[in-house]
């Protein structure tokens, strides 16, 4: 990985300059955050790759004990970054190093999760724009970032889909169903009333200057919705829509691996069958499981 590879290679070096680490010490180190680089491959790691990180750690059975070194060296790593002025931001700011993890991401419940994505005041602006968000994370199984990087020409709101972006450029059509569907049409002309000419003139989601929304503004968004609906907004970011839509979906009874195709996993357990889905499979299995797809 082009970006953090660099700051790996100076990170060790301040490690074994400053700190005095036995040559062991740092080899463990390297090897963590190999695996690290590995599992991010070409993008920018943001707070809910840290989360997904952590989470095929503890998928993998380690012990604990190793999922604590692990997750050490990568946040001693983006601090570094951060300290040095190689980053802007950490990505591990959110992880809670002294929260136990359970063996699969905490999801919330339906009627939770119904509540979320319809607590914008779709009477505003602000609104409109959060209620199509939050409806298109979920909807979806979106990572925050493909989110906020889906351009105009991505999507086909008369086929009810778009075209994602994830990790190392791989493209995958997911469905978004009607409800996502509705709310993305219902923003479009705010959309086309604040959109300016530029790096974000095919922005799907804008911020209110025009420009493409962040990330953070992301994790913002729903964090503060969270709350209006009684959720402790500490528990949810948008990795919990997308983690609640995987598990919806196989409460609903889609098959594991419809599920991996859509979320744009890359890995599965070696016990597990390969198979092939076609676009028109996911599409029936969708909307025979999602529960905002009607």
């Amino acid at each position: 990985m082009t970006g953090l590879r660099p700051g790996v290679e100076d990170y060790l070096s301040s490690l074994t300059a400053e700190r005095g680490l036995s040559t062991n010490t740092i080899a463990a180190y390297r090897r963590d955050l190999d695996q690290y680089l590995d599992f991010l491959g070409e993008k920018e790691p943001d707070p809910s790759d840290i989360d997904d990180f952590v989470d095929h750690l503890h998928r993998r059975s380690l012990a604990p004990a190793s999922v604590a070194r692990k997750v050490a060296a990568v946040r001693g790593l983006h601090r570094f970054l951060v300290s040095e002025g190689l980053a802007l931001e950490d990505p591990t700011r959110l992880l809670d190093p002294a929260k136990p993890r359970e063996s699969f991401p905490k999801a919330l419940t339906v009627e939770q999760t119904f509540a979320l994505v319809e607590a914008p005041d779709v009477g505003a602006l602000s609104g409109r724009r959060d209620r199509a968000l939050l409806e298109f994370l979920y909807g979806s199984g979106a990572r925050v970032s493909e989110a906020v990087g889906v351009d105009l020409p991505a999507l086909d709101l008369e086929a009810k889909t778009v075209i994602l972006t994830g990790k190392g450029d791989k493209q995958r059509l997911v469905p978004l169903g009607s409800s996502a569907t509705a709310s993305v049409l219902a923003w479009l002309p705010d959309r086309l009333a604040i959109s300016k000419p530029g790096a974000a003139s095919e922005a799907l989601f804008l911020n209110r200057r025009g420009g493409r929304l962040s990330r953070q503004s992301a994790f913002r968004i729903v964090r503060h919705h969270a709350a209006r609906v009684g959720i402790d907004p500490a528990t949810v970011s948008p990795h919990t829509l997308r983690h609640s839509a995987a598990t919806h979906m196989v409460e609903g009874g889609a098959d594991l691996r419809s599920v991996q195709v859509m979320l744009g996993h890359a890995r599965i357990s070696t016990t597990q069958v390969y198979t092939r889905v076609s676009p028109q499979h996911l599409v029936e299995v969708f909307y025979l499981s999602h529960p905002r797809s009607r």
